[in-house]
């Protein structure tokens, strides 16, 4: 289990460079390199400049509006305390950003296995490609004088660099992304958990990604278990003898759990990672 505290996290600025636009960004939590289990957890601040088109991914993500909005043309706006679940192969967007937008962004590797490429990974072959063409818009213009298509997704075409071999989308298993609006749902008590409540956004897919909200009552105890990111919404307490506050994240492996003891009224957001058993020999069928 690994806590990490918002305050001991440094904001870092990125330029976007194969989509458009500057953004700050602390870095809560990720997963392992060159694993179909691989994630990043990030609370992102986006302003005006930021542009994406239109496209599709070979992971999953999840969404959280914590403060401004976030506009996916005919996908919706988000707002804050909307969550979101874009998944694998499926199109959304363009994307626009308000003049102040502040979001918790889960990026993971999702049913199909396909993983998820680390940022180090997407900045290195990003600046390789750049040698090759220019990245305008969201999309990668390939130089004429160099082989390959001549216009590509600005993230396809660097996955494909990095990864010397075409990328393979997954076929789409939801037709869009999913806008949930968790305030227009009721708080449900936890069976054998007084004083905890919960609001279930849902399960998807075969691998049972999941999303769901809790609520501590001072005094209460819950345990996590299994491969999830919990963010503090509100509140504080402890977890295993140390404290947690507003904005605290505390990240589990699949056979680890932790502990919320609240000492005030708690909300937390809690990002159930897919089971990805079996999922690795699915991905390399595909691939072939």
């Amino acid at each position: 289990m690994k806590i990490s505290h918002i305050e001991e996290i440094p904001e870092q600025l990125r330029i976007h460079q194969h989509r458009k636009g500057t953004f700050r960004y602390r870095r809560l939590a990720e997963g392992e390199p060159g694993t179909p289990g691989n994630f990043l957890l990030e609370l992102v601040q986006t302003t005006d400049d930021f542009f994406s088109p239109r496209h599709r991914h070979n992971f999953d993500q999840f969404r959280y509006q914590v403060d401004g909005e976030f506009d996916f043309d005919r996908n919706g706006r988000m707002k804050p305390g909307v969550i979101g679940y874009f998944p694998e192969g499926t199109p959304y967007g363009p994307q626009t950003s308000s003049v102040r937008s502040l979001t918790l962004v889960l990026q993971f590797g999702g049913a199909s296995g396909s993983g998820y490429m680390t940022q180090a990974e997407m900045e290195a072959g990003t600046e390789q490609l750049k040698k090759q063409g220019v990245f305008e818009k969201g999309a990668f213009r390939r130089n004429e004088d160099v082989e390959g298509k001549r216009n590509t997704d600005g993230y396809q075409a660097v996955w494909e660099f990095v990864n010397k071999r075409p990328m393979v989308y997954p076929k789409p298993r939801y037709h869009d992304p999913l806008m949930m609006e968790p305030s227009h749902f009721e708080w449900v008590p936890v069976d054998g958990a007084p004083g905890v409540c919960d609001k279930l956004m849902g399960v998807f897919s075969e691998r049972h990604t999941e999303a769901r909200f809790l609520r501590l009552e001072p005094g209460a105890t819950f345990r996590v278990r299994g491969r999830r990111l919990c963010f503090v919404l509100d509140g504080s307490g402890s977890i295993a003898g140390r404290t947690y506050s507003k904005h605290t994240t505390v990240s589990c492996d699949d056979r680890e759990e932790a502990e919320f003891v609240a000492a005030a009224p708690t909300e937390i957001l809690v990002l159930g990672l897919p089971k990805l058993d079996g999922a690795v020999q699915h991905a390399a069928a595909a691939a072939e």
